[in-house]
This record gives C-alpha cells, structure tokens and sequence, in this order.
C-alpha cells in the first residue's frame, strides 16, 4: 500500500533526506525515485502523485553512490566502482560491475536510447570511460580526459540539431558528449566509428575554476545548448548552430555562491541550477536570445 506522506510521523524519503543526499534522479515518467546517500546505499521509491513507498534498497557501494535510472541503473562510487542493476519480477539484481577508475567516479550518464546502450563514466582520476552493451556482453573504452579530474559528463542529443527542419537531413544517430574538469575546461568529443574512439573536437575555455557539472540540452531544433557549472560563481550557456559545429559562443549568467548542478527540462528549454547556497533558480532564453530567471526555489 501506498501511504501519504502527510499522515505518517516517519515518512521514508524525510527518513532519507535526513542523512547526506549525493544524488536523486526521477524516471523519464516521473513515477519513480533513485536516491543515494553517504549511507553506502541506493533507495527506490514509487511515486503516485503526493503518494509514495520506499520499494528497495541497494548495496554494495564501499561510499557514497550515484544512481541514473532507466529500465536498468547505473551507480558509482567513490570506491572507483560502476555497478548496473536491473530489475526483474520486482526485484533488483547486480547484473555487472566494473573497477576501471583509480578514484572516485563522480557522475554516470547514459546515452540517448538511439545511440545504444552506453554509458559514461567521468572520473577523479581524470578519465572517462564509456561502457557498451552489445551482442550479450559490456565492452568499454577509457581514455585521459582531463589531467586534474573530470566532475560532470553529459551526452547530446543523438540527432544533430536541425535535422528535422533540414532538407537534406541527417537521420544518423550520432556519438557525442560533454565533459567538465577541474582544469576549468568544458571539453566536446565526438566517436571515431573505425576504431572506435572518442577523440576532442572542441575545448571551451572561459571558467575560471572547476567545472562542477555539465548538461547538453536535448533539444534538436536550430541550436546546440550546454550548461557548465563552475565553482567560480557562474553558469555558462554555450551555443552551437549546425552550420559551424565546432564553434561555440557563451553566455554568462552571474551568482552569488559556487554552482553544482545543472539539468535542462525534457523540452530542453528551461535550465534549473543549483548551488552551495541551497538555492535552486530555473532560467528561460527569451525572443531576443537574452536569458531570463523565471524563479528561484529556496529552502
């Protein structure tokens, strides 16, 4: 039974809340929540509008993990770890594991369904390692990404923008994502087919402190958008149009504290950012391509 959480004095996801959150992320329906907490474990929730149930909890972590939720889920760890989890007849089950990293995996991102089943894997030893599932078995790559750590890693949308206005449109799922380092550089790189590697096409310099996190939006109409958050109190909107793919021109929105995430909406219209200030401000570009604050969440 799902109970409200309004009518209990011990509610499971107050419970949660009270030990420290690292990561929280919904499913694309919104009906159910992963959650990760210094406490080593992995929590999953079902969600029915204020109604919700704490339905698994998941272990194996030797620190504080970080979920991404599909039909199956990814966790990392700052054990250096990747874990994918699937569920079946209700119940989850470790289905692989991966020790690739020699510190902590800061953040995993799956790929758009049409690229294939990958995942990246951003880590503090400055590589990234991007896990396939083919044919039956997980193959990997992993390369040197940035030499001081890599904190945030997100993929772009897997048709290239303006294909679906395009005369000539290029309906070939494409291989592409984002990186953000602690050298204070938002990295691009695209896959090599032949030999099956990620190469650098584009290095976007202007922070001036670590980049905490990046989010390429997905949208696929005229422009390319990422976010980059850095500890350098600004978030960065760098935008891409089709004819000049590599070039990438930025705009800075300013803030009173560090940043530490950043998310784009399923429509890949409104940016959220969060910080070290517990506040949460949700951001708009309007018709003259000036963005807007349309509201700020405090605690």
């Amino acid at each position: 039974m799902i109970v409200s959480s309004n009518q209990r004095d011990h509610d499971p996801i107050s419970d949660v809340l009270t030990r420290f959150q690292h990561d929280a992320v919904l499913d694309y329906y919104g009906r159910r929540l992963a959650t990760c907490s210094s406490d080593k474990t992995i929590k999953i929730f079902e969600i029915e509008g204020e109604n919700h149930k704490l339905t698994e909890t998941l272990r194996g972590h030797e620190g504080a993990a970080h979920p991404k939720y599909g039909n199956i889920l990814a966790s990392s760890s700052y054990d250096g770890k990747v874990f994918i989890w699937r569920e079946q007849n209700a119940q989850w089950a470790k289905v692989a594991d991966f020790n690739l990293h020699h510190a902590s995996v800061n953040i995993v991102s799956w790929s758009p369904h049409e690229s294939g089943c990958l995942l990246a894997c951003a880590s503090s030893d400055g590589q990234v390692s991007v896990l396939e599932f083919n044919e039956g078995n997980w193959l990997h790559v992993i390369f040197l990404a940035h030499g001081q750590g890599v904190n945030g890693v997100s993929w772009a949308p897997a048709m290239v923008p303006g294909s679906l206005v395009s005369s000539k449109p290029d309906l070939a799922a494409q291989r592409r994502f984002a990186t953000g380092g602690s050298d204070c550089l938002v990295k691009i790189w695209d896959w090599n087919r032949e030999d099956n590697t990620y190469t650098p096409t584009t290095s976007l310099e202007g922070h001036t402190d670590w980049v905490r996190d990046v989010a390429w939006a997905p949208t696929i109409l005229q422009k390319s958008y990422i976010a980059s958050a850095s500890q350098d109190k600004t978030v960065r909107i760098w935008t891409s149009d089709p004819a000049h793919p590599n070039e990438w021109k930025s705009t800075v929105l300013t803030f009173e504290a560090a940043l530490w995430r950043v998310s784009w909406s399923l429509s890949g219209n409104v940016l959220a950012v969060s910080g070290g200030d517990n506040k949460v401000s949700l951001w708009k570009e309007n018709l003259k391509g000036v963005w807007d604050c349309v509201k700020w969440i405090e605690e």
